[in-house]
């Protein structure tokens, strides 16, 4: 039995663990990432961190095949790089070598949402399939795709980037620059802002309660009032999910996955989401008479998708032959 350590870099938090060649995750650990140090000082505490795991897992540096690491921002695997991330102090990181100075193992780097979406591929709502697509609600919308069970990237390893491709020409501006993205539309920040909109055009909504008792705008609300029969609430729901169908199609079209896999904090609402988003979405595709379908599912694998993904990263990188030294 071969095994892997995933390394899940965030902002917040450093995620690591142990998983074995069929993706089941043996341990996890996670210490704080304190973003506003020297990157040589995060990357050294993610190689202390793969090391305790594996000593928590009772195994040892032998036992380990290679190290994965998903990060936000841009990797260059080929050179052990992470070349830039918006949310950490990395431009052309050399993460390879400043881990591999802290416990001699291969090493290998790639998108946090790639990551998500290899998890998902292997031990999660996508297992059995050899062509995904992970759509991630967040934030942002982020996005992985699997080719043939491999990451597919780019050749720059930037690519995937459906939250930013337009869907509302001239729409509202997104941080990348461009207007109208998926993601001003169809992510849980997105669905925030359309609920607050709708609580301020209707005062008497039942909306405005229940925003009361969250303290804050989010992506349950509208749900919430919808459920207890507000119609301005059903309304800020469909519009959400008549664009969130708008893009999954444009994925769909695009890659044509055996699964599309959705996630994020608003896949919570269940089927009161899945259903009609299914509904709307699979109406839209360009799908020949007598053409396979793809199908749409919740994504499985929650906050070990991560840690899970970046290992089996890892694992693939080994199969094919990088050296990841």
């Amino acid at each position: 039995m071969s095994y892997y350590v995933g390394i899940d870099l965030g902002g917040t938090n450093i995620k690591a663990g142990v998983v074995d060649q069929e993706g089941k995750l043996l341990n996890k650990l996670s210490i704080k990432t304190n973003a506003q140090r020297s990157m040589e000082e995060i990357i050294h505490d993610m190689g202390t961190l793969a090391e305790d795991c594996i000593r928590d897992a009772g195994f040892t540096r032998e036992d380990i095949e290679a190290i994965g690491i998903g990060s936000p921002g841009t990797p260059d695997n080929d050179a052990g790089l992470l070349v830039y991330s918006s949310n950490l102090p990395f431009v052309n990181a050399p993460m390879r070598k400043l881990i591999r100075d802290v416990i001699d193992l291969p090493v290998y780097i790639d998108n946090d949402a790639n990551c998500a979406a290899m998890a998902e591929a292997v031990a999660g709502a996508a297992k059995g399939s050899k062509d995904s697509v992970t759509i991630t609600l967040g934030t942002g919308v982020g996005a992985g795709v699997i080719v043939n069970g491999r990451i597919y990237s780019g050749f720059n390893q930037a690519g995937s980037e459906f939250g930013h491709t337009v869907l509302v020409s001239g729409g509202i501006k997104c941080g990348c620059g461009r207007r109208g993205c998926f993601e001003q539309y169809a992510s849980a920040s997105a669905m925030a802002r359309m609920t607050k909109e709708a609580c301020e055009a209707h005062p008497d909504s039942i909306m405005n309660s229940i925003r009361d008792s969250y303290g804050e705008y989010n992506a349950r609300i509208a749900f919430d009032a919808m459920n207890k029969g507000d119609k301005a609430a059903k309304q800020v729901v469909d519009t959400y999910i008549d664009y969130l169908s708008d893009g999954l199609a444009n994925a769909i079209n695009t890659f044509m996955p055996e699964i599309l896999v959705i996630g994020g904090g608003v896949c919570n609402e269940g089927d009161a989401l899945l259903k009609p988003l299914t509904e709307n979405t699979m109406s839209r595709p360009y799908f020949g008479p007598g053409v396979a379908k793809t199908t749409i599912r919740l994504a499985e694998m929650g906050n070990d998708a991560g840690i899970v993904g970046a290992a089996m990263m890892g694992k693939s990188c080994v199969d094919d032959g990088k050296t990841g030294r």
